[in-house]
């Protein structure tokens, strides 16, 4: 049975991080029922479609048209078209576009739906073995400006913490980990879901040596042990 869609309502729309049957029917069903999809990568997005059987109008919305799209999606939207937002894949504006719309669409009175779904750091971070019931998630760290700020202000945070990494740049951030925070117990999961999926977990010396044995590939998470009391006690007595 078609989802019931409200005219003039944006849906932000979880999709699979990497299995394309990890997806709830709800989801399905909006994405099959709206009249527009505003996707992240329009190929990409029309893959999943396929594999639905679901053909839609789509529009591209990605970090670097988002300020122009934006305005577009909302007249759409107050001339009562429903649309769906999706990100490449996982949640709409965890580490992808959304924010943006987002905010314009409750400045002009347009409803929001959530339609919730996978995320990758959470697929990381409740497999990581690592403390869960209290967390912060940094996303991308920076790359220059203000990366070794970011690092230093990570040093004393207790909660278990958890980024982003690109696989040009992983051994880099690790190494900057091990700069910067010390000797961590550190998971890093990479290609969730999908066939090729790898997580590994041990300390910061450790990971560095197995993820450096091979070509690194696919988009990671990385999970940190957050600082101890007695890490900190130490740091204070140096």
């Amino acid at each position: 049975m078609p989802e019931s869609i409200l005219n003039g309502t944006l849906y932000l729309v979880a999709t699979p991080i990497g299995n394309l049957e990890d997806i709830t029917y709800r989801a399905v069903k909006v994405l099959a029922s709206v009249d527009l999809i505003a996707a992240e990568d329009t190929r990409k997005t029309k893959i999943l479609l396929d594999h639905y059987n679901i053909s839609k109008p789509m529009m591209s919305y990605y970090s670097y048209n988002e300020q122009a799209r934006a305005p577009q999606l909302i007249e759409k939207l107050l001339t009562g078209q429903s649309v769906a937002l999706v990100s490449d894949a996982g949640t709409p504006g965890i580490s992808d576009p959304a924010f943006h719309v987002v905010q314009q669409a409750l400045k002009n009175g347009i409803p929001l739906i959530p339609i919730p779904g996978p995320t990758a750091f959470i697929s990381a971070l409740i497999t990581s073995g690592l403390p869960t019931d209290r967390f912060v998630f940094e996303g991308f760290l920076p790359l220059k400006k203000g990366r070794k700020t970011k690092f230093e202000s990570l040093k004393s945070e207790s909660r278990t913490i958890i980024i982003y990494e690109s696989p040009h740049r992983i051994i880099k951030t690790l190494t900057d980990i091990q700069t910067y925070l010390g000797t961590r117990h550190v998971v890093v999961a990479r290609e969730l879901t999908k066939k090729f999926e790898e997580i590994v977990r041990g300390n910061i010396q450790s990971v560095i040596s197995e993820i450096g044995k091979k070509q690194p590939r696919g988009e990671y998470v990385v999970v940190i042990q957050g600082a101890s009391g007695e890490a900190r006690s130490h740091e204070t007595e140096e």
